[in-house]
C-alpha cells in the first residue's frame, strides 16, 4: 500500500471511530439529558399522548390535564391560575416544563420517574393508557388567597411556613402571569404570550419568593444580629447598647442616623430589647461592630444562609458578605451593605425562633400518589439546624411581641391573638429607593404559622412605604387566615 492510500485509510478509520464514539455517547450517555430537554419536540409529542398528573391543594386540582380532540391528546389547564402561577409553573408544547413544580417534578407528573416503573409495567401488561402521578401540596388555600389578595398588584412576594414541620403554607410572587396562555395548543398565541412575558421589565416569570435578584433584608436582619448577641452569652435582653441619635461608621466620617432622626432612648443607651422594639439603627450598627463579621456570618448560616435548598424548586441561597471592612460590618447590622436574602429565608428565621430555635427544612410537596391513589412518596419533616437555644428563642419571641404590641409593627396586630413580628425598610441602589418588609409568627405562645412579606418600592425614590405601613397589613391577613381554627 502506497503512502497516500495508507494516509487516506487512517483518515477513514479515524472518522468511523469518531462516528462510533459520538453515536455511543448520544445513545447511552447523553440520552436522558437530551430526552428531558424542555424543547425536545419528540419527547413532548410522546408526553402529550398520556395524561399528566394533577397538582392538588387541599384536594382541589390547581393544575390538571384535559382531553382534546386533536393530535395532541391532552392540554394542561390551570385553575386560579395567577394565584398559583409560581407554584405550578407551566407545561407548554413549545417551551416544555417551565418554572415551578411542572419543571421541578416533571418526571413524576409525566409518569416517567423511576418511582413509577412498576406502574408503567402494569400499564403495559393490562393495556391501560399511561398516566402521570399527582402531587399533593402543603399549601393552605386560605393563607395563599390572603397573601395574593393583600399583595394585590404591588410588586413583591409573600411566604408562609408551618414552623413545626417546615411545610410551606403559602408562596406568592407579584407580578404574576397566566400559565394557561403558555399551555394552549394555539402555538402562535403561545409564542406571543411568551415573548410578552420574557420582555416585560417587571419580570413576571421570576419567583421573587425564592429566586431572582435577592433583596437586602433591612431591619428584619436585626433578628439575626440579636440572636448572635444572645447566643454569645455576653448580652441579654436588658443589656444596654450604644444608641445615640447617630452612629459614626468605624474608620469613616459617615454618620448613620436612626429612622426619622428619632432617639431610641432618652439617654442614648437603649437595651437590646428596646432596640428591637423600636428598630434602632444606631445601636444595631454598634452591636454588629462589637460582634464582628464571623459571628454574624455563623449565626446567619445557622438560620439557613448559604444553604442549597430545593423545595423542590431550587432556592437561591441567601448570603452574608465574605470579607466586609469594619464600616461594612456595622451596616450589615441593619441589614444593608451586601446582605442578601429571599423572602423564604426571612420566613425561615421567624420559623426557627417560633419553633424553640429549631429550624425545619422547608418543603412544598406533602405526598406523591400514583393513578391508583397509592402514596409512592411522602415527606417527613426534617430538622435543618439548631439555629438558637430554646432560651434565646423565648427571649427573641418576647422582643418580637413587643414590636407588634407597641413598636414599629402594630399594623400586624390581631384581636385576641399575640403576634410576634419585626418590620424592615431596606434601601437599595443609589437613588434612595427602599423596600418594605415584615416577618413574624402567630400565635406567639403556640406558633402555627410564620410569614415573611416584601413589598417592593413603587419608585426609585422612597415615599414612605415602611414595613410597618405596607408589609405588616399583608402579613396580618396571612396570619389571620393561618390561625383560624
Amino acid at each position: 500500500m502506497n503512502t497516500p492510500i495508507r494516509r487516506l485509510a487512517y483518515v477513514v478509520i479515524a472518522m468511523f471511530t469518531s462516528l462510533l464514539l459520538a453515536t455511543t455517547w448520544i445513545q447511552f450517555v447523553s440520552a436522558d439529558d437530551l430526552r428531558e430537554r424542555p424543547g425536545n419536540r419528540r419527547t413532548l409529542i410522546d408526553a402529550y399522548s398520556r395524561e399528566r398528573g394533577a397538582i392538588l391543594v387541599d384536594g382541589t386540582a390547581i393544575a390538571r390535564s384535559e382531553r382534546t380532540d386533536t393530535d395532541l391528546e391532552w392540554v394542561r389547564r390551570y385553575d386560579q391560575a395567577t394565584r398559583y402561577a409560581h407554584v405550578t409553573g407551566y407545561w407548554s408544547f413549545t417551551y416544555g416544563a417551565g418554572l415551578g413544580l411542572e419543571r421541578a417534578r416533571n418526571a413524576v407528573l409525566a409518569g416517567t420517574d423511576d418511582s413509577l416503573f412498576y406502574q408503567r409495567l402494569v400499564d403495559v401488561v393490562t393495556g391501560r393508557p399511561p398516566q402521570g402521578a399527582s402531587l399533593e401540596l402543603t399549601i393552605d388555600p386560605e393563607v395563599q388567597a390572603a397573601a395574593a389578595d393583600a399583595l394585590g398588584d404591588r410588586r413583591g412576594a409573600a411566604v408562609a411556613i408551618d414552623p413545626r414541620t417546615g411545610a410551606i403554607l403559602a408562596m406568592v410572587s407579584r407580578p404574576s402571569f397566566d400559565p394557561n396562555a403558555l399551555s394552549s395548543h394555539q402555538l402562535s398565541a403561545v409564542d406571543d404570550a411568551y415573548a410578552r412575558l420574557t420582555q416585560d421589565p417587571e419580570q413576571p416569570l421570576v419567583n421573587r419568593a425564592i429566586a431572582g435578584d435577592l433583596y437586602p433584608p433591612g431591619s428584619t436582619y436585626k433578628l439575626v444580629v440579636a440572636a448572635a448577641a444572645l447566643e454569645s452569652g455576653d448580652y441579654d435582653a436588658d443589656t444596654e447598647l450604644e444608641g445615640g441619635l447617630t452612629y459614626t461608621l468605624p474608620g469613616t466620617e459617615t454618620s448613620l442616623p436612626n429612622f426619622g432622626g428619632a432617639a431610641c432612648d432618652p439617654e442614648g443607651r437603649p437595651t437590646l430589647a428596646r432596640s428591637v422594639q423600636v428598630s434602632c439603627n444606631t445601636s444595631f450598627a454598634w452591636l454588629a461592630d462589637q460582634l464582628g463579621a464571623d459571628a454574624l456570618r455563623e449565626q446567619s448560616e445557622r438560620f439557613g444562609f448559604g444553604q442549597q435548598l430545593e423545595v423542590p424548586m431550587t432556592v437561591t441561597p441567601s448570603s452574608y458578605p465574605e470579607d466586609p471592612d469594619d464600616a461594612q460590618v456595622a451596616l450589615t447590622g441593619i441589614g444593608q451593605h451586601e446582605v442578601r436574602v429571599t423572602p423564604l429565608q426571612v420566613a425561615m428565621v421567624s420559623a426557627a425562633i417560633a419553633n424553640d430555635g429549631e429550624l425545619m427544612t422547608p418543603y412544598l410537596v406533602e405526598a406523591v400518589r400514583n393513578r391508583d391513589l397509592e402514596v409512592i412518596e411522602d415527606t417527613d419533616p426534617r430538622t435543618m439546624s439548631r439555629s438558637v437555644s430554646a432560651e434565646t428563642a423565648d427571649t427573641l419571641t418576647d422582643m418580637m411581641v413587643s414590636v407588634v404590641e407597641s413598636g414599629s409593627g402594630t399594623g400586624a396586630q390581631l384581636p385576641g391573638v399575640d403576634v410576634a413580628g419585626k418590620t424592615g425598610t431596606a434601601e437599595y441602589g443609589a437613588s434612595g429607593g427602599a423596600h418594605a418588609w415584615f416577618t413574624g409568627f402567630a400565635p406567639a405562645d403556640d406558633p402555627r404559622i410564620a410569614v415573611a412579606v416584601i413589598v417592593e418600592s413603587a419608585t426609585d425614590n422612597w415615599t414612605g412605604e415602611t414595613g410597618g405601613l405596607v408589609a405588616a397589613p399583608v402579613a396580618r391577613a396571612m396570619l389571620e387566615a393561618g390561625v383560624q381554627p
